[in-house]
């Protein structure tokens, strides 16, 4: 039998190479490009999108969700995204325009708008003080299929099982527009939403014994977080949307950590240093750094966990006495 012609097995080797090339490339092409507003959020998409794809994130590292100026790659990105995941108008107002000139070929899901979760309406006031008989009960929403969500609180990643309800919606959508790995998207949904409840088992367990001490949030972002693990803040220092505290509100809270000697106040990046170092003169309170929005943590899988984790390390570190 004659030799198999060289140049002929080197053909067939190329082609069949530039095939499986092709085949991947047909693959990845099938995969949604995924656009996602806030670190937090993408680290849930991210979660479900694990070994299928990765999703983009809009908000740098260090960016406040409530005020951002969009750069020319982000208005670039917007336009390129066939799907765009967002918390909501609620969270990132500036971000609705670009969404509905830019995006509006995308598909866009915003998260407050999804079911399966439970909601908490906006604190009227960021000095809910406790002492006036404040109860978190009544910030609960049971029945919301049809409602407004305009005075629902956006802040809701901080319950880890809204994150667990939010990653399974958001699997259903990127299976509905690639039903291809759609098992693997309600897999890592899945899988999530059991880490999820695993943290809160452990947080809960770690937080217990802070029962009933006082504290203070840098803005009104923490109702989730507090109505979760059952431990009500005394007050914020400004409102949900980190703007500017008034000299009244600031009085009036500072007199409320004096005379119920709080302990602990929190504070974030979008805080000024000067409203935190104001309420604890002349107190024994401390002050504590938190980050509940995940700008200075590396975007991935590990950030959401990451993020729950240090804002109740951070907590137990400002409360306990030692």
């Amino acid at each position: 039998m004659p030799p198999f012609p060289r140049t002929l097995a080197h053909g067939l080797s190329t082609a069949l190479s530039t095939a499986l090339t092709l085949v991947a490339s047909q693959s990845l092409a099938d995969v949604p490009e995924v656009l996602v507003d806030t670190p937090p959020l993408h680290s849930i998409v991210a979660s479900v999108m694990e070994g299928v794809g990765t999703p983009i994130l809009l908000l740098p590292p260090g960016a406040s969700p409530h005020s951002y100026a969009l750069r020319p790659s982000d208005a670039m990105a917007i336009a390129r995204a066939e799907l765009i995941l967002w918390i909501g108008p609620a969270l990132t107002p500036w971000l609705a325009a670009p969404l509905e000139t830019l995006g509006a070929e995308a598909r866009q899901v915003s998260l407050l708008d999804s079911d399966g979760w439970e909601r908490l309406t906006l604190r009227d006031d960021p000095a809910f003080f406790t002492n006036d008989g404040h109860d978190h009960d009544h910030a609960h929403d049971h029945d919301h299929g049809d409602e407004d969500v305009a005075d629902t609180d956006p802040h809701a990643w901080l319950d880890p099982m809204v994150a667990a309800a939010w990653a399974g919606s958001i699997a259903q959508t990127l299976g509905d527009m690639d039903q291809e790995n759609a098992e693997t998207y309600a897999s890592n949904a899945s899988r999530f939403a059991a880490q999820m409840a695993q943290l809160i088992a452990t947080t809960t367990a770690d937080l217990a014994p802070l029962s009933g001490l006082s504290f203070v949030v840098p803005h009104d972002a923490f109702q989730y977080f507090e109505v979760r693990f059952d431990l009500p803040a005394l007050g914020a220092i400004t409102l949900s949307d980190a703007s500017s505290a008034g000299p009244a509100h600031l009085a009036a809270l500072r007199d409320q950590v004096q005379s119920t000697g709080v302990r602990c106040i929190l504070t974030d990046a979008q805080t000024s240093p000067e409203w935190a170092n104001l309420l604890v003169d002349g107190t024994e309170a401390r002050i504590v750094m938190v980050d509940s929005e995940g700008t200075h943590l590396e975007p991935g899988t590990a950030l959401y966990p990451a993020l729950i984790e240090g804002l109740a390390k951070g907590l137990a570190d400002c409360l306990n006495e030692e």
